[in-house]
């Protein structure tokens, strides 16, 4: 159909009302050229967005999707509502550059199945990891690569495209912050065709982010065990 969108982008939130008009604004000015639709996935356990981050998305074009289970949860959820040949996962904090979609577009049109987003190759970088998290990165993309022979460069970062149909090959089931790691452990044992590119994290412009370092890297960790048992 011809107003079948062409790309999808899935944004979990919860209390992001700060960075939403101008997050949206800049999408909508990268995504000019494409037949696109935004599908915020708003939510966490603790219920709904209590600050105006669902009626700000709702008055720009945004679709509003509701889900109470976690980060994993809420991306399965969007990954499913979405009609986009390419499908994009981004956070709602403005950490990731909305510029950088092109390339994640383009990733997708040239073959390949995922196209992840990586802040350790050459053009790529962070101005929001401290040090510890970059050990446990570190840590965790050198046991992924060991136990699956992957090559990958980064792993707990979740700006990343896919078609449609490595989406349904992956089978996802992680609900939480392990997602990220879920997709790129079965991208390897399903031998999809993924490519990082270099991309550039900043600090978060407002609100206050969800990410506990220890105890998701226990998630992270857990993710990893269970996958290599399967």
């Amino acid at each position: 159909m011809a107003n079948t969108p062409y790309v999808s982008v899935v944004i979990p939130t919860i209390n992001e009302g700060g960075n939403m008009r101008r997050l949206l604004a800049e999408l909508k000015g990268v995504l000019k050229p494409y037949r696109s639709e935004i599908i915020i996935v708003d939510g966490n356990k603790n219920g709904p967005s209590t600050d105006d981050t669902v009626k700000v998305a709702r008055s720009k074009g945004a679709r509003i999707i509701y889900d109470y289970g976690g980060k994993g949860s809420a991306l399965m959820r969007g990954f499913k509502a979405a009609r986009g040949k390419v499908i994009i996962s981004m956070d709602a904090d403005l950490s990731h550059r909305a510029k950088e979609i092109k390339l994640l577009i383009s990733g997708i049109e040239i073959g390949y199945d995922i196209c992840v987003g990586s802040r350790f190759l050459s053009g790529g970088g962070s101005s929001d990891m401290p040090a510890i998290r970059v050990f446990g990165n570190k840590m965790f993309v050198s046991l992924v690569n060991l136990i699956f022979g992957s090559r990958y460069t980064d792993m707990c970062y979740g700006y990343r495209s896919f078609s449609k149909d490595a989406l349904r090959r992956l089978r996802l089931t992680e609900k939480g912050f392990g997602i990220e790691t879920e997709i790129n452990i079965k991208a390897q044992k399903a031998h999809l065709n993924v490519l990082e590119v270099p991309s550039f994290e900043k600090r978060r412009a407002s609100g206050t982010g969800q990410l506990r370092t220890f105890h998701d890297g226990w998630v992270i960790l857990k993710t990893i065990l269970r996958n290599s048992a399967s």
